[in-house]
């Protein structure tokens, strides 16, 4: 059955469900993908009784392929390259140095919006629940999961409403466990798959953050 989520809100509390194995465990961290995954996965946290923090990745396009990605940045000076798109392209040193310091911009201004000064929250030996409104291609999930498993985190979930068949098979490889609610064999947008894809503000996203903070702490 071809299931329609009515929005992001809806979207999270199904995936809740297909997570309930994880709830009020030890050491658990859910982390969202910015801006769409937010709203998705505050619905998780909050059923699962987990912080809430986002995961916030640039990811560095090939120069006039922005699409093809050829390494990834985080928050806390985390990096990593992609070598063999490097060395088939033949892409220099200093045009890796000016994509990474055009990206570096925009995720320090993400990093103050949503956390002001408040540092990530550490996800070592932490089971990190990883959260999207959907995925197509899959790179920016890709360079999420590149960036965490330099962070030793004992197991990754990736958990999304919607991705097709393709991608959900590429990602069953990268991560020790997937959990998706519709896997259709083309997905031609996310947007598609809900009625109502209106776009996630930063203003949301940092009241989404600050209301699981006093979520979780009570």
């Amino acid at each position: 059955m071809v299931l329609r989520f009515r929005n992001r809100k809806e979207a999270g509390k199904m995936l809740a469900q297909n997570l309930t194995a994880y709830a009020n465990e030890e050491n658990l961290l859910v982390l969202a993908l910015p801006r769409g995954g937010v709203p998705v996965a505050f619905e998780v946290a909050k059923a699962l009784n987990a912080p809430l923090d986002v995961c916030i990745v640039r990811k560095l396009g090939v120069p006039g392929h922005k699409e093809l990605a050829m390494g990834a940045i985080a928050s806390g000076g985390i990096g990593v390259l992609n070598s063999d798109v490097i060395n088939t392209l033949g892409i220099d040193k200093e045009a890796i140095q000016a994509v990474a310091a055009e990206e570096l911009q925009e995720l320090q201004r993400r990093d103050r919006t949503y956390r002001g000064d408040a540092p990530p929250l550490n996800v070592e030996n932490k089971t990190v629940i990883l959260i999207d409104d959907g995925i197509a291609t899959g790179s920016t999930m890709r360079a999420a999961i590149a960036i965490l498993q330099q962070q030793q985190p004992k197991k990754i979930v990736v958990a999304i409403p919607v991705a097709p068949t393709s991608t959900y098979k590429e990602l069953q490889s990268e991560v020790d466990e997937i959990v998706c609610l519709q896997i259709p064999g083309i997905l031609s947008a996310i947007g598609l798959w809900y009625e109502d894809f209106s776009q996630t503000t930063d203003e949301e996203v940092r009241e989404i953050l600050d209301l699981q903070s006093v979520n979780f702490l009570n």
